[in-house]
């Protein structure tokens, strides 16, 4: 194994100084990737070049506008075997996903070749295997823009937090369901705002990875990764949708003093990580409710350091260009990845808080004292009760909170009461987040 990466050494070394350029192929010629280009050409960093750029019908792109910021002589390339077989010194990847990307990078890696990708789910799932390979033979694997693009959460954590103990994450890392939850924060509705969020390009056709919080799912265990030394399986985190949030909700949290944002937190105990990623009631003092719009926001709570917050625009071709090509910069001009101890982790949804109960009924007799007893027969306290006038009887939307439980103590007593008659649609519950909430 050292025989190799110390050949691949030799053979990167060569290659550099044979023309004194450290040479860049782009996978992939989006949004991102044509802003890394457009970044490149702007700033001429001096022995970087831009020498491949690979996409699927790639004619279509080379005909575009943004292919101005190409190179003249640049090799473009439907072909993946033109980049892995070059010369190129630093593979750049922004497809995304799993397959064929994970193989193409893992050849780049075996090949001797440097790669910065922004790609969070193959990070999530593979990056500890794709390190490991990289440092097998002798080059680096750097993700810095795979979490909250233009903010700089994975180096911030990696190297000024690396002599911290860092036991809790908690942030706002998917820019479209913060566009859509501060936009309803200003009274607009969820269909609106998600189909605007989709002409804007922040959200997909298909909007489930956003949404339904698999994105984030992703970066958390990202974060998870760098700050809490705890790899987890992605697949075991516990996430829920923001599509059954409505405007009512922010009526009834601002009553509570709280707004609602799409959070990711972690919090290890012992050797168990608490993990999950769903639409919370945060207070309004808390910086995480200050994030408007697509900003990002990760807060991170060190034994020896205290609170450390990270904040910024996290979408956008190039707010994450500016992530990518600072990468790319570390890596041409030599810089060693900070490495720390990671150990496979089981990771639990359960957390001890406060929730939000929102229940829309037909108003009748004893729904209240229903709920109640649905509620104590789990052990479950209530805190408070809010109704607004206003609100039509046959379909009256109401709040109860509860004193802090944990998560599937509320689950059960959810199954229970939403087979109430009186129940027009599922309750929705969401935790609350307080200062000194901890996970049991």
């Amino acid at each position: 194994m050292a025989a190799k990466a110390t050949k691949a050494k030799q053979v990167k070394a060569a290659a550099r100084k044979k023309d004194g350029v450290v040479k860049v192929a782009l996978l992939g010629f989006g949004t991102v990737g044509s802003s890394v280009a457009k970044v490149l050409a702007e700033q001429r960093y001096a022995g970087v070049a831009l020498t491949h750029v690979y996409n699927r019908n790639v004619a279509r792109k080379r005909e575009s506008e943004a292919a101005k910021w190409v190179p003249a002589g640049a090799v473009w390339t439907e072909n993946i075997d033109d980049v892995l077989k070059s010369d190129v010194n630093v593979v750049v990847e922004l497809i995304g996903g799993l397959n064929p990307v994970e193989g193409w990078l893992k050849k780049a890696l075996a090949a001797g070749k440097h790669v910065v990708t922004a790609n969070k789910q193959l990070i999530a799932y593979r990056g500890v295997a794709l390190q490991r390979l990289a440092k097998e033979h002798g080059v680096q694997l750097v993700y810095g823009a795979a979490v909250a693009g233009g903010v700089p959460v994975i180096p911030g954590i990696l190297e000024g937090l690396g002599g911290d103990r860092v036991t809790r994450l908690s942030g706002i890392v998917n820019g479209t369901c913060n566009y859509i939850l501060s936009r309803m924060e200003a009274g607009a509705e969820y269909a609106t705002v998600l189909q605007d969020a989709q002409q804007l390009g922040y959200a997909e056709a298909n909007p489930s990875a956003d949404v339904d919080g698999f994105d984030a799912r992703a970066k958390l265990c990202i974060l998870s990764r760098i700050a809490l030394h705890a790899e987890l399986n992605p697949d075991e985190v516990a996430t829920q949708t923001i599509s059954t949030v409505e405007a009512i909700d922010f009526v009834y949290a601002k009553e509570l003093s709280c707004t609602i944002r799409q959070v990711s937190r972690a919090q290890v105990e012992g050797t168990l990580v608490h993990a999950r990623v769903a639409p919370m009631l945060v207070p309004l003092a808390s910086p995480l409710a200050w994030s408007h719009g697509t900003q990002n926001m990760v807060v991170t709570s060190g034994e020896y350091g205290g609170d450390v917050v990270f904040s910024g625009h996290g979408a956008g071709g190039e707010p994450t260009a500016v992530a990518v090509v600072s990468d790319l910069l570390a890596v041409v001009q030599g810089a060693k990845a900070v490495e720390l101890p990671v150990r496979k982790r089981q990771v639990t949804g359960e957390f001890l808080a406060p929730h939000y109960l929102r229940f829309v009924v037909d108003d009748k007799p004893g729904i209240v004292s229903a709920i109640a007893g649905a509620l104590a027969k789990v052990g479950a306290n209530i805190d408070s009760l809010l109704q607004k006038p206003g609100y039509p009887k046959h379909k009256l939307p109401f709040v109860v909170t509860t004193e802090p439980c944990l998560t599937g103590t509320i689950e059960r007593a959810i199954h229970s009461i939403a087979r109430l008659d009186c129940m027009l649609e599922r309750p929705l519950t969401l935790q609350m987040l307080v200062a000194e909430d901890k996970p049991e």
